[in-house]
């Protein structure tokens, strides 16, 4: 069945959209802030991680190296480009900081490991299997289970650890945060290390799915950006819906219309939700008192 083999390889890539999509809801919620550098943070992690593994590091190995190296570069994002813009109540300064940041690491890529795209080693065999009466990768499997496992852990630091539990202090209320002895400086600049270490690791579950490259994370982070809006900076469950939504529809247009289209159905509907609903399909609006 055609449609179920293009569902199923939605559903993979919708994954990947939705975790690096947890990744800006992450920032958003401790600082009001976002990465725009988080396609670079999965190029990067995807490139590190090719490196290692031509080098002879076992793939199993090769991942919390890539989460490791995802967590520093996150943290020195928040430092070098996010924290002076939040101490100076620079409105838009994060904004163009991320995205510089994010231009300088695409160059930096390009400088190391060159502008041509290169294969990916996958850990798993490439021939496909029978699930439901259609063919599906090993690797497109592993891509879903990876991305729920790393939400998952994700939440249960959040809801167990004593770091997590001033994350979720500071997502409420940061000025009262502040006031309970909670270094706020330091729980937002783990929750960029967190949003990097997340897309890093979106990059080497991706990468042996597709070719990797210097570019190949600018598409893929904004349509990321896409997904959150579309299921809301705040919902952990909108990111996952929103991911299979788009990933599906991109895959079943480019099959049934043309490729050259597959891009229009995830835009349409952003522009929808925008429309009817700005704080995304299961966001919730703030309510300010003044």
């Amino acid at each position: 069945m055609i449609l179920l083999q293009l569902i199923y390889s939605g559903i993979a890539l919708g994954m990947i959209y939705a975790v690096i999509a947890f990744g800006y809801q992450l920032t958003f919620a401790t600082s009001g802030t976002l990465n725009f550098g988080q396609g670079e943070a999965l190029m990067l992690g995807a490139l590190v991680g090719l490196s290692l593994v031509g080098q002879g590091v076992n793939y199993w190995v090769m991942i919390p190296l890539v989460c490791l190296f995802g967590f520093l570069q996150g943290a020195l994002v928040e430092r070098v480009g996010v924290r002076p813009a939040i101490k100076t109540r620079s409105e838009f300064g994060w904004i163009m900081a991320t995205i510089a940041l994010g231009i300088i690491f695409r160059n930096v890529a390009e400088n190391v490991w060159g502008r041509d795209d290169l294969p990916f080693p996958s850990p798993l065999p490439m021939s496909p299997i029978q699930l439901a009466g259609a063919n599906v990768l090993p690797m497109e499997l592993l891509v879903v289970v990876g991305a729920l496992a790393m939400m998952l852990l994700v939440e249960l630091f959040n809801r167990r650890s004593i770091y997590g539990k001033a994350f979720v202090a500071t997502s409420a209320d940061r000025a009262a945060a502040g006031l309970m002895g909670i270094n706020t400086n330091l729980v937002i600049t783990l929750s960029y290390a967190l949003s990097s270490l997340t897309a890093a690791f979106a990059g080497v579950l991706i990468a042996p799915l597709t070719l990797t490259g210097a570019t190949m994370g600018a598409v893929l982070g904004l349509k990321a950006f896409a997904v959150a809006i579309i299921g809301g900076l705040s919902s952990g469950t909108g990111v996952i819906v929103g991911g299979l939504i788009l990933g599906i529809a991109e895959t079943t247009t480019g099959f049934y219309i043309s490729t050259g289209y597959k891009d229009v159905p995830g835009l349409v509907l952003l522009l929808l939700v925008l429309a009817v609903k700005p704080a995304g399909l299961f966001g919730k609006t703030a309510i300010k008192k003044v």
